[in-house]
């Protein structure tokens, strides 16, 4: 068995594992631990990848402008055409 299919297995089985735990809780008479643990995952969850998010904007380097990107092209095809022109000669 490959490793991806070795950690699908074991999500899987993790997932129907909560599922039950959930189920347990709900028919044990505890629906009110039920609610609190998935509104707390749900919140932790939201909240994470709202985090993840503004790291990721705040770490990474603002965009080169566009006028720069062209004035910088245009200068790589200038020196590539000097650099034509005098192989040719």
């Amino acid at each position: 068995m490959a490793k991806d299919q070795v950690i699908g297995s074991l999500i899987l089985v993790g997932a129907i594992l909560v599922l039950g735990f959930y189920i347990w809780l709900i028919y044990a008479g505890l629906s009110w631990w039920a609610f609190f643990i998935v509104s707390t995952v749900a919140v932790f969850g939201v909240m994470g990848i709202i985090a993840w998010i503004g790291w990721t904007m705040a770490t990474t380097p603002p965009p080169v402008p566009i006028e720069s990107f062209e004035e910088s092209i245009s200068e790589t095809s200038s020196s590539e055409e000097e650099q034509e022109e005098g192989s040719s000669t």
